[in-house]
């Protein structure tokens, strides 16, 4: 009997091990951020390659099972247009004086298929939090994990207004796309955070 109930408690401890251990902390290594909009002369876009992230991912046989927690920030003034001119306004719509950085913090997830997740977090631009729901595209790749998805926000949605330009001539939409393409490698492997430039 004693047997028995030695081979149910190691058996047990097994499980518990293997449950624990299935949860990994990743970093973020790659991304890739862009920010789209319109205004009435022409689109436009801004783009970062810049940030910095963790996440805790629960994975079972190399497979994504949970999203237990992911927090991403960026530095506002990394997210760059093809003219100064047009950033130095974006700058001063987000006020990048008073707020250094973008950041998201995710508060659930829920897995779709293999390949598709919604998750729910906040963004906080501007020193003003939303929350958003998000679904997002996830892909396995040497055992990091690639996450892809977009947001549609407006200026309001922050406290803010659409910038203008050339004295008002140029008029910025009130409407925004934030798409993202972030890649989060295994932390033990990686050894640490790291600001991709």
């Amino acid at each position: 009997m004693k047997t028995i109930n030695s081979i149910l408690l190691t058996a047990i401890f097994t499980i518990v091990a293997l449950q624990t251990n299935a949860q990994q902390k990743y970093t973020l290594t790659k991304a890739s951020f862009e920010v789209a909009g319109t205004s009435n002369v022409h689109d436009w876009t801004m783009k970062s390659t810049e940030g910095t992230g963790t996440a805790n991912l629960t994975v079972t046989d190399s497979k994504l099972v949970d999203i237990n927690n992911l927090t991403i920030t960026l530095a506002a003034e990394s997210i760059k247009s093809s003219k100064s001119s047009m950033d130095d306004v974006a700058y001063e719509a987000l006020d990048t004086k008073t707020y250094k950085n973008i950041k998201y913090v995710l508060k659930s997830a829920s897995k779709i298929n293999e390949v598709t997740w919604n998750l729910t977090g906040t963004y906080t631009i501007a020193g003003v939090s939303k929350e958003y729901k998000t679904q997002v595209n996830v892909t396995a790749s040497n055992g990091n994990f690639i996450l892809r998805g977009s947001n549609q926000i407006t200026f309001a949605d922050f406290g803010m207004s659409p910038p203008t330009a050339a004295l008002g001539v140029v008029r910025a939409g009130k409407d925004l796309t934030i798409i993202f393409n972030i890649t989060l490698d295994d932390f033990t492997q990686n050894g640490s955070p790291l600001v991709i430039k």
